[in-house]
């Protein structure tokens, strides 16, 4: 496993955590980085990610309401919901990361971390995401 898939893997643990547990990310991000515990340390790229999705959560959440057809953010697994939410914002404010890396990447997390139905379903919103870019980002 590559060192940017393992960071994503840390912020998607971070995000879902924070979801379970009604607190904010950048408050659980702040205690992970203070006290690791068993864990090594977060890489700075996890670091990155999670402070990412928190400053642009509003627009994250308005595109994947507004494209997850029949599916509303709390109905979404929290797993879904925080690899969907690192994914937009790789696609959409990272030029680091290719939009078919974020994709995939978020895909490969969805079938190790959640549900049978949940890769396909992360690769169609995100494609969808990708697919719009153009008019999202204008």
């Amino acid at each position: 496993m590559g060192a940017r898939t393992k960071a994503r893997k840390r912020a998607v643990d971070v995000l879902f955590e924070a979801d379970q547990r009604g607190i904010e990310p950048v408050t659980l991000l702040a205690q992970r980085i203070a006290e690791p515990g068993t864990e090594a340390a977060l890489p700075q790229y996890s670091v990155e990610l999670v402070e990412g999705v928190v400053a642009h959560a509003e627009r994250i959440d308005e595109l994947l309401a507004t494209h997850a057809q029949g599916w509303t953010i709390d109905r979404m697994p929290a797993v879904d919901r925080a690899l969907l939410r690192l994914g937009t914002w790789e696609i959409l404010f990272n030029d680091d990361v290719p939009d078919a890396v974020a994709v995939d990447e978020a895909v490969e997390l969805a079938r190790a971390l959640s549900t049978d139905d949940s890769p396909s379903f992360v690769n169609g919103l995100l494609g969808r995401i990708v697919d719009l870019k153009p008019t999202l980002l204008a």
